[in-house]
């Protein structure tokens, strides 16, 4: 029998369980705000192997997820049968680590009987825009508790997703407007700085050497960018607002080897500098461009590699030079948590949106336009 609740419940209090990658986050949230975030991450396990392995990953969600749930319940004062409702990200990621975190989420719904919500990773970036507090320094307003722009746009950069997406409706109208073709952004930084020798995860290790660089020393392509990809306004291209990163990945691999080909030293932060430059440069003109062709007035930019400086540094330069209004939340706020997961579900109760109950399956794959999963019959 799946559980409910009074449709009066105006400020309920969620408890949200994110487990698709690396982190294992446990969020409470009460209506839109924010209670505690607690994240354990293994990333220092899969340093050795230069990226995220996810038999590794499993079992340490598997070590974690009790520390960490009485750790956040102790934060927020709380206990479980407080808690109105649970979220659990349901997808999209690696298949075991959400088997592990959906299965947690069963057996707390199960033994508290209460309502169970599977909620989609991505969107749930976007939907801990609404939660209350500050925006991260440096960073544009945050979205405001509770409300959402009319015309909402969401740049998802991450290790595992590169896309913009356009928020008619946080709790049932996303659609995808673009997104890469092979690897994310996150993917590419981890490959170059392993090309380098920077080790892992790349993302910190190139932003912070590029500084010392000249990204104008070399000349990186921009993947997806030539007419026959992009089209024009009137005749969109198969790839106007999708990217691709593992042409670049290639070429700042050929250069490598044509220094070493020559003996002559690697200039290890040029190259950094101009590939982060090509990276960042290419999402951003077409996450904009995307943005003004489809009436998007705000957008939220989200996901782990919005830590980066330079993305973020121009990111925000294009969107104020064409009239857009970008929100960064708080950096902790950015990357997988369980608060995000919290604020969606957060959201769907108070749409009136009904749970989906115990006998979901977690989908790798899971669509962004499927917000939540519903009840089975």
């Amino acid at each position: 029998m799946t559980a409910t609740f009074p449709q009066e419940l105006k400020q309920p209090l969620v408890l949200g369980i994110e487990s698709s990658c690396d982190e294992t986050g446990v969020g409470i949230v009460r209506g839109t705000t924010l209670l505690t975030n607690t994240v354990s991450s293994s990333m220092d396990e899969h340093v050795r192997f230069g990226g995220v392995i996810p038999e590794i990953a499993s079992r340490a969600h598997l070590d974690a997820f009790v520390p960490t749930l009485q750790e956040s319940l102790h934060e927020a004062g709380v206990t479980l049968e407080d808690i109105d409702a649970i979220a659990v990200t349901s997808g999209p990621g690696l298949a075991g680590a959400l088997m592990v975190g959906v299965c947690a989420a069963k057996a707390l719904a199960l033994a508290t009987g209460k309502p169970l919500y599977a909620i989609n990773h991505l969107v749930a970036h976007v939907g801990v825009g609404l939660l209350d507090g500050k925006p991260d320094a440096g960073a544009a307003a945050g979205l405001g508790a509770g409300q959402l722009p009319e015309n909402l746009g969401a740049l998802l950069v991450s290790g595992g997703h590169t896309e913009i997406l356009r928020i008619r409706s946080i709790t049932d109208d996303v659609e995808l407007l673009g997104s890469t073709i092979d690897d994310a952004a996150g993917e590419a930084y981890d490959k170059v700085a392993r090309i380098l020798g920077l080790g892992y995860p790349g993302g910190p290790a190139i932003d912070k050497l590029a500084r010392q660089g000249n990204p104008k020393s070399i000349r990186f392509p921009r993947g997806l960018t030539q007419p026959k990809y992009m089209g024009t306004a009137g005749d969109k291209g198969p790839h106007r607002y999708d990217w691709s990163f593992s042409g670049l990945k290639t070429a700042v691999a050929r250069c490598v080897e044509q220094f070493e080909a020559r003996g002559e030293e690697v200039p290890v932060a040029d190259i950094a500098a101009a590939f982060q430059e090509a990276v960042v440069d290419v999402i951003s003109s077409k996450a904009v461009l995307a943005c003004k062709e489809n009436g998007i007035t705000d957008v939220l930019l989200g996901g782990g590699v919005a830590a980066n400086s330079r993305l973020r540094e121009l990111t925000w330069q294009r969107c104020t030079s064409a009239g857009i209004t970008l929100h960064v939340p708080p950096l902790d706020l950015c990357t997988d948590n369980g608060a995000m997961v919290a604020a969606l579900g957060s959201q769907l109760i108070m749409a009136g949106i009904g749970p989906s109950g115990l006998a979901f399956a977690p989908d790798s794959s899971m669509p962004v336009t499927s917000v939540s999963l519903p009840a089975q019959a």
